[in-house]
């Protein structure tokens, strides 16, 4: 039984784009892997950590713990129409960026900024988040203002510095081409036209089946513990000390608790304090927090925090060893979380929790980025492309001189 899910993970069909004789798209009718589909015609998702039965508040727990409560139950349709939505730029004010712009798949869907690049060509408020497991969520963004991935989608769209669209517009690009009253139709047959609440659910859709659990570190879980060197190993149990506390707030198998934490994190040299939730909630004991992001795909998400201010995960991990508050500036008061310590970890400890945390890598169910999207539009925009990487370039050398000036 232990293998099931891999097995059902090698012999699913993988959802690709279908194009009919006449050149119109045709979405798929089965679902992606690691679901399958029911008699109800939706997908449904088949992990195997679904054979464990522990509680939720897990704490550093163990191992072969289970996962909250997630969303599934999309038709193969919808899900692959919120795939086309996902990677078509005709969804921003310009035509000029899409979703997979700030959240690319190569890039654990994040964009290897620090923060990301809107329709202005001006940097945004924070980071772009991974999306893999969102399904697993219940609350968005960083600052946890979003309750649901249908509230989360309207952020970016309508955000005059992301994608700078409006309903009104959205809903007028839509209507107006032909391929996408289609699709829609395929998706949602009991709607006579297109809504923006049909918008919100196919990305959502498209969004809960980003699932990422057969990494290495997985398959030690479930009893393979060849699947991990010795030094990783360590790094595990470094991870899950009572003096690192990492697991804490990163609890597997998710290692996101999904709530606020305060914990003091620098901004970019010269940037005002991000007060974070303190806005959401209008609580000032929650400035500066954010949420605690998932270390799954880690590797492929730098630079790390919300305002990108580390561009190794190492310069990251070292941040929780330098001692509590050694980053809030002067004259803040911050209720900082009570598990960020002065753990006093070695250089050696701290490179084992790096080694660790690569053994939570798994894009194995990685979607297919269409060929082509029914605005034309390329999917992911080449001059976009270069923007990132030349502002990946100014990121590194402005990290490199700050790194010379504290004699690093």
């Amino acid at each position: 039984m232990k293998h099931l899910v891999y097995v059902l993970l090698s012999v699913c069909i993988i959802s690709a784009e279908v194009t009919a004789n006449d050149g119109s798209f045709s979405l798929a009718s089965n679902c992606p892997p690691s679901f399958e589909l029911t008699e109800q015609g939706v997908c449904r998702l088949v992990t195997q950590y679904q054979f464990y039965d522990s509680v939720q508040n897990r704490g550093v727990g163990g191992t072969q713990t289970s996962l909250p409560a997630h969303r599934d139950g999309f038709t193969p349709a919808q899900i692959d129409l919120g795939r086309y939505l996902f990677f078509d730029p005709a969804l921003s004010k310009d035509g000029s960026i899409s979703c997979a712009s700030c959240h690319q798949p190569d890039k654990g869907f994040s964009d290897g900024l620090d923060r990301s690049v809107g329709v202005t060509g001006e940097k945004v408020g924070r980071s772009a988040p991974t999306l893999w497991n969102v399904a697993f969520l219940d609350k968005f963004f960083w600052d946890v203002r979003a309750s649901s991935l249908e509230e989360q989608a309207q952020g970016p769209l309508f955000d005059e510095f992301e994608m700078g669209n409006s309903p009104e517009q959205l809903l007028t690009t839509l209507r107006n081409n032909l391929d996408y009253v289609d699709m829609f139709a395929q998706a949602f047959p009991t709607k006579p036209q297109i809504e923006l609440t049909s918008v919100y659910q196919a990305l959502a859709a498209f969004q809960t089946s980003l699932i990422s659990l057969n990494s290495r570190y997985d398959r030690y879980a479930h009893g393979y513990h060849k699947a991990l060197n010795k030094r990783e190993i360590a790094g595990l149990n470094v991870f899950r000390s009572f003096v690192a506390r990492c697991a804490e707030c990163h609890q597997p198998p998710l290692f996101t608790n999904n709530q606020v934490a305060v914990i003091g994190s620098p901004e970019p040299e010269g940037r005002a304090l991000d007060i974070g939730a303190e806005k959401t909630f209008s609580a000032p004991k929650l400035r500066g927090g954010f949420k605690v992001p998932t270390l799954r795909n880690i590797t492929k998400s730098a630079p790390y925090m919300h305002s990108g201010r580390y561009e190794k995960l190492i310069d990251a991990v070292k941040f929780y060893n330098d001692g509590r508050g050694n980053s809030v500036p002067k004259g803040e008061k911050m209720q900082l979380h009570w598990h960020i310590s002065e753990p006093d970890l070695t250089d050696d400890e701290l490179q084992l929790i790096v080694e660790f945390m690569g053994t939570l890598t798994d894009e194995s169910l990685t979607p297919q980025v269409p060929e082509r999207v029914p605005s034309g539009l390329p999917p992911i925009d080449q001059k976009y492309q270069q923007r990132i990487e030349q502002q990946t370039l100014t990121n590194t050398k402005n990290n490199n001189k700050l790194n010379e000036q504290r004699g690093e």
